[in-house]
């Protein structure tokens, strides 16, 4: 009984194992046409297992729209120096990003 638990538990470690890859896949980018963008900070979000900043940008005819910026986890930001304080609502930013393949 115990050998076919411990199977179980490694079958579904093995068959889990591909999702966690592709979830980490930069696939879905276009990596090929970076997108930078100026806008005001609405929102930032120091959370896992993905910050979030919201940047409202204006657009050429006045009008604005919000961007939703998926970031890396907090850990990967803490080691680069950031921290949940490090951006604030109202600050001006302008960011490098690549924007999903299909143009959401």
């Amino acid at each position: 009984m115990k050998w076919q638990l411990a199977l179980a538990a490694c079958g579904s470690l093995i068959a889990a194992s591909g999702t966690a890859v592709a979830h980490h896949s930069f696939a879905m980018f276009d990596q090929q046409n970076p997108v930078v963008l100026e806008g005001v900070v609405e929102e930032y979000r120091f959370t896992n297992p993905h910050s979030f900043i919201v940047l409202k940008v204006r657009q050429q005819d006045g009008s604005t729209l919000n961007w939703n910026l998926e970031g890396t986890s907090p850990s990967s930001l803490v080691r680069e120096g950031w921290s949940s304080k490090s951006i604030k609502t109202g600050d001006e930013l302008r960011v490098k990003m690549w924007p999903l393949r299909s143009g959401d």
